[in-house]
């Protein structure tokens, strides 16, 4: 069994992917990309995936590409643990979970971050105007209140068990913060920040997945303090 992984510091759809791998126990061969330098456009990258997106992850001579697809293959693949349930109805509530994230929240959540956080921009979407990034925060806090509410019920968001919704959820909340926790964004900032009291059971859910196995060997390095 080889493994390869290439991905970016800071995209949370390669986060995603890092997180499955650590809890499944998988060793892999880690390859970073710098995306300010377009080595996800390289030739050798387009090969694998001609959309020039990370991650991308090779499994001896089967590659997959999209960071969804590449939770439900190794899933399928190394089913122990389970991260997209244990039986027909909870995987199918925690693959309508990844929609509705992605359909209603995840979009919002990304216009924020790039207008805050500028730097690469592998789909070279524009940054958010100023009505437009406050229609953005004011989705994102309704969603999160949904949010909450799960997690006030459950450990996690779909049931008892640490599933592929958590992993696609917990990178971009994370990036959430980053970006609200730049100078200027302290008005935006406040319908979120802090997280803790804002949406208690949503921090406590943040703290139970930093404290899992393998949690920091996944977190980007250029995050770390100098």
């Amino acid at each position: 069994m080889a493994i390869d992984l290439w991905w970016a510091s800071g995209s949370p759809y390669s986060w995603r992917v890092m997180l499955a791998l650590e809890h499944k126990r998988l060793p892999y061969d880690s390859h970073s990309l710098q995306l300010a330098f377009q080595e996800h456009k390289a030739p050798q990258m387009l090969a694998m995936n001609p959309r020039g997106r990370v991650p991308v992850l090779k499994h001896d001579d089967y590659v997959v590409f999209e960071s969804v697809a590449i939770l439900y293959y190794l899933d399928r693949k190394y089913p122990d643990p389970p991260i997209f349930g244990r039986t027909p109805e909870e995987a199918a509530v925690i693959v309508r979970v990844i929609e509705e994230f992605q359909a209603y929240t995840e979009p919002h959540i990304m216009g924020i971050c790039r207008t805050l956080l500028g730097g690469a921009n592998p789909l070279e979407e524009p940054p958010l105007g100023a009505d437009a990034l406050t229609d953005a925060m004011h989705v994102v806090a309704r969603e999160a209140r949904t949010i909450e509410m799960r997690v006030s019920r459950f450990d996690w968001i779909v049931g008892d068990d640490y599933s592929a919704i958590d992993m696609v959820i917990f990178p971009a909340i994370q990036l959430l913060r980053r970006a609200l926790g730049r100078p200027g964004a302290e008005d935006l900032a406040r319908r979120f920040l802090p997280i803790e009291v804002n949406y208690p059971a949503l921090g406590r859910w943040l703290a139970r997945i930093e404290a899992l196995p393998g949690y920091d060997r996944t977190f980007p390095p250029h995050w770390r303090p100098d």
